[in-house]
């Protein structure tokens, strides 16, 4: 292969005329699909000088969790005076959202040069028994990239695509490695059972790298745990070497007490609602006393507690409204299902009625989702995400039926495929002592969230 030099990288624009056009161009590479494996990453890497090893990264893996997690970390050492790259997928309104520096999305005009100096290796890779970078693996290295020769952060919280051990972002080695949980997602192509599944999200342990777990699986822990002893990584699991106990629960602020291997925190809080998010939390909390043990983090007891309170992460338990209440929640498997039942079944969100919104991806596994949501609801709304892979709104209904008998309820059910009067019809039967929650897919989460809070639509970028 040829390249190009730097200068004249620089000054072509590669039919890339503005910020647009580029995002266009990244995004237009879904077309070939997810392709995991590492060769096309590792050519890049080669060819670009090797960004990923001028960077400090806390890598993420989880079928759940990793962003609540990511987000908390960021926040964190943020509020302690760290400069910190943030990798995170998928977006919630623009495909900047995707690369953070300090919490801020990446310029625009740095994204279009990055993109003009990636786009010609893409093509010649493209043209290769290789075949084209996917639209991941572009906006993986565009991370690489701008934080390895734009920004420059002391650390990067680095959330994995899908499964870990041949996820784009497993071309880098982390001071840390984080696996959240492990559950039924992206089955279709990481295994068939949960050990499979654990086996691909340990991929990501590298010898002698800490890794740190919320899994509570015996088998799954197992698989988990014979990784972590092969490549001769400590690893810190939540329930044996850390552990934490709720304290008050209110929307806005849930107050805990946590315990770990180095010291312990009496009284913690975090602004995300949840049960889970003291999970996610406790995790991230783990990561950050191993930082300080071993890589000689400097961490303030009032900046720790002051990023975990201001974290936020939007559509995970989000209420974008409070008259008539609206509840977002990016819930889309079994386990992110059973995570939302309980936060409804507690006393933050307690209601007269509820009105429940939902769209899906054809890929998912509905029947595990819908028997933790249908025994709630009072009226369930379906509806459809303007994405290619959407799940059909009459065969969701079907499902639905059959499912009611085992549920032994019978809430009542609404097909309507355009998700913008879904959502006027959601808001319309919400009373004032109602809930209403839009679940589902994250896109149609960013969608709806758009919507209501700017009036206009979200980017799409699959």
């Amino acid at each position: 292969m040829s390249s190009m030099s730097e200068d004249q990288v620089q000054t072509a624009d590669h039919g890339l005329a503005d910020y647009a056009a580029a995002v266009e161009w990244i995004t237009g590479l879904v077309a070939f699909g997810i392709r995991p494996g590492l060769k096309r990453m590792e050519l890049m890497m080669e060819r670009l000088g090797h960004p990923e090893r001028r960077l400090k990264f806390i890598h993420v893996a989880g079928t759940n969790g990793k962003g609540s997690t990511c987000a908390y970390l960021t926040r964190v050492l943020v509020q302690n005076g760290y400069d910190t790259g943030t990798f995170t997928s998928p977006y919630i309104e623009k495909y900047t959202n995707r690369i953070q520096y300090n919490g801020r999305d990446i310029p625009e005009e740095d994204l279009l040069r990055l993109s003009r100096r990636l786009k010609p290796l893409v093509e010649e890779i493209a043209a290769t028994e290789l075949g084209s970078p996917t639209m991941f693996e572009v906006s993986t290295v565009l991370a690489l990239l701008y934080f390895a020769t734009v920004s420059y952060p002391d650390y990067v919280v680095w959330e994995t695509g899908l499964g870990g051990r041949l996820d784009s972002t497993n071309v880098v080695t982390p001071v840390l490695s984080i696996i959240t949980n492990v559950g039924h997602d992206h089955m279709e192509i990481l295994g068939d059972t949960l050990g499979q599944v654990a086996a691909e999200k340990a991929g990501i342990i590298k010898a002698g790298v800490p890794v740190i777990t919320a899994v509570e699986q015996p088998e799954v822990l197992a698989v988990i745990e014979q990784a972590a002893k092969a490549k001769n990584a400590s690893l810190y699991a939540m329930g044996r070497q850390f552990r934490f106990e709720p304290v008050s629960e209110s929307v806005g602020r849930q107050a805990f007490r946590w315990e770990g291997p180095f010291r312990s925190y009496e009284d913690m809080a975090v602004g995300l609602n949840g049960y889970h998010q003291l999970k996610n939390a406790s995790v991230a909390l783990m990561a950050l006393e191993v930082l300080r043990q071993y890589n000689a983090l400097v961490l303030e007891d009032e900046d720790v507690q002051a990023g975990f309170v201001s974290a936020k992460w939007p559509g995970r338990l989000e209420l974008v409204s409070e008259a008539p209440r609206v509840l977002l929640d990016g819930a889309h498997n079994p386990e992110g299902a059973e995570t939302l039942a309980q936060a409804l079944r507690g006393d933050t969100f307690r209601r007269n009625k509820l009105h429940f919104m939902m769209g899906m991806l054809s890929t998912k596994n509905h029947t595990g989702y819908l028997r933790h949501i249908l025994p709630l609801v009072d009226t369930l709304i379906l509806t459809e995400p303007d994405v290619p892979k959407k799940q059909d709104a009459g065969s969701l209904a079907e499902l639905v039926r059959s499912l009611l008998p085992e549920a032994g309820v019978s809430p009542e059910i609404v097909v309507e495929r355009d998700w913008k009067k879904a959502l006027s019809l959601l808001i319309d039967k919400t009373g004032p002592e109602d809930l209403a929650v839009v679940s589902g897919t994250l896109y149609l989460i960013s969608d709806v969230r758009t919507w209501m809070i700017y009036k206009t639509d979200s980017e799409k970028g699959w």
